[in-house]
């Protein structure tokens, strides 16, 4: 049987009384206990779920409802679960606890007082209230994020039509995950600062590309979340054009990341467009599309998380050397390598990059010989007539190094350090010498960037890391891979596309909140030093909403 009571004018968020509701249905003698908001859809859940009793007819969206299904007719059953359910309500309406230095108001033009600095409303109140609040907070100049989920199509459209025509930006609804300027909102992951902005209409997505990146050992700058509809064919990728806009505009963001479930075909060609307008490095993963080519100018298409993340911390390096290394635009690539795969690896990925065709013969180990970019593999027969393999003779190649210094033309110079038994006993010794005598010849004017890659283990006889140090003590650039040497190298000698300017969005400075709805997403904020109030919301006029308009007029 059901015993039901009613408590009213004591509003409280789902979550809450979700854990209420869970530790109350551990009660002696009970099967289980629903405790919700009388709200219209909370009684058709309750209806639907076989908690309804007739006493829930006049309960009120400001109102407890408390359904207790138990084989006992005793009303005793009730009391004590009345009792109990006080006694868990009680830390809440007193705020003691973990929240009792939290800030908490009860109507929303105290929250602006109280930190007008707000620039952000995170709601978390029942979605049928959702959108209404969240215009208030649009009205207010406010970037809002939504959590809500049952929030009608109509409303998203109409909200995020409204907050594009105002230069800001509506995250949601169902919106679960976003990290700005440092703030965790909602569900979120302490990460460490970096130069990768991700966007996602995603949010768990988003959190597993995050950690992805980390695990790269990469940080991010920002991560906004779009609400799971907002690349559908009816809301058309708004919030989604914002974001982009935002972080193309952002200094710290100098690579971009965007995950999303499977959109519609014309807003993913939107939003590609988009993409390429930003000029930065862009990661794109479309869940379930497959690309016709791995890129398409500054968009590099990922299939899944792994890969996504992998991507753009590869991205994310080349970007930070771009800041460091002067563009050599125009100059050309050579590659030396001692080893015959790794040279023909570097040729393919070059080419690939450069949009050569490489030629299928190699006369004298030349992997790539086109538009005045060479990549030679010096192990190739033709070199070892009557000398030993450059791994334990690097004479030659340090010659052709030093020789490149009178090469004006040349402004890359991709090599390899192989180490381990049976090669040279400090190949990085001479290596710095030889580019030292070519960078000796070179003046301000004609820089000559030196990039390496290391093949071998810390156990090794020369020892990784020791190569590594010399290489860099010298001023040569060492990266962990081919493809990031290639990257780097293309990158420094093709020219650089900018975005048209427009304002930076000040949101990406610092975020103070106006929390609307859980506690506990307020208590987060508050932990991580951000500015927060908690607008303990309720339904004004009982849930009345025609009563509500008119009572807002006339304030």
């Amino acid at each position: 049987m059901i015993h039901a009571f009613i408590k009213k004018g004591c509003f409280q968020d789902s979550v809450s009384l979700m854990i209420i509701s869970r530790k109350l249905s551990e009660s002696e003698n009970v099967d289980d206990v629903s405790v919700m908001m009388g709200t219209p859809a909370n009684k058709s859940l309750l209806e639907t779920t076989g908690f309804w009793h007739d006493d829930f007819t006049t309960a009120t969206p400001n109102d407890i409802c408390v359904a207790i299904r138990t084989d006992c007719a005793d009303a005793s059953v009730a009391e004590m679960i009345i009792a109990r359910l006080d006694e868990a309500l009680a830390p809440l309406a007193q705020g003691s606890g973990q929240s009792q230095s939290l800030s908490v108001v009860r109507r929303w033009q105290s929250a602006t007082q109280k930190l007008p600095q707000a620039n952000m409303a995170l709601i978390s109140v029942a979605g049928e209230y959702a959108a209404e609040l969240a215009h208030q907070a649009l009205s207010s100049e406010k970037n809002v994020m939504i959590f809500s989920d049952n929030v009608t199509l109509e409303d998203e459209i109409a909200l995020k039509t409204r907050a594009r025509d105002k230069g800001l930006l509506v995250m949601g609804p169902d919106c679960g995950t976003a990290m700005i300027a440092g703030t965790p909102l909602a569900f979120a992951n302490v990460t460490p600062d970096g130069n990768i902005g991700v966007i996602g209409a995603s949010g768990t997505g988003i959190q597993e590309l995050v950690s992805q990146i980390v695990l790269g050992g990469e940080g991010i700058s920002h991560a906004i979340g779009l609400g799971g509809r907002d690349l559908s064919a009816e809301v058309g990728g708004i919030s989604a054009q914002t974001a982009l806009e935002m972080l193309t505009q952002d200094g710290q963001s100098q690579v971009l990341a965007f995950v999303s479930k499977p959109p519609a075909e014309m807003v993913r060609q939107k939003v590609i467009s988009a993409m390429k307008r930003s000029a930065k490095p862009v990661v794109a993963l479309f869940l379930g599309y497959a690309p016709p080519a791995a890129r398409d100018e500054n968009v590099w298409f990922a299939r899944t998380l792994d890969e996504a993340g992998r991507l753009a911390c590869l991205l994310a390096r080349v970007a930070r050397y771009q800041q460091t290394l002067s563009a050599v635009a125009g100059k050309q690539i050579r590659g030396l390598y001692t080893g015959g795969t790794l040279a023909a690896e570097s040729a393919g990925l070059l080419a690939e990059r450069l949009g050569i065709t490489p030629d299928a013969h190699h006369p004298q180990g030349m992997m790539l010989n086109a538009q005045g970019h060479q990549v030679v593999d010096l192990g190739d027969d033709f070199y070892t007539v009557g000398r030993p393999h450059p791994m334990i003779d690097p004479s030659l190649r340090n010659q052709l190094i030093a020789e490149l210094g009178k090469e004006n033309q040349v402004g890359v110079l991709l090599l390899d350090v192989v180490i381990g038994y049976g090669a040279t006993a400090d190949p990085a010794e001479s290596l710095v010498e030889a580019c030292l005598r070519a960078w000796a010849v070179r003046d301000e004017r004609h820089p000559l960037h030196i990039i390496a890659t290391v093949t071998g283990t810390e156990s090794d006889p020369q020892c990784r890391s020791r190569q590594i140090a010399s290489l860099e003590d010298a001023g040569i650039v060492v990266v962990d891979s081919l493809p990031e040497a290639t990257l780097l190298a293309s990158a420094l000698i093709s020219p650089q596309r900018m975005a048209e300017l427009a304002p930076r969005a000040s949101l990406l400075d610092g975020v103070a909140v106006i929390n609307a709805g859980l506690r506990s997403f307020a208590l987060d904020l508050q932990s991580a030093g951000t500015p927060v109030v908690h607008y303990q919301w309720a339904p004004i006029a009982g849930g009345n909403k025609k009563l509500a308009r008119l009572l807002e007029r006339l304030q």
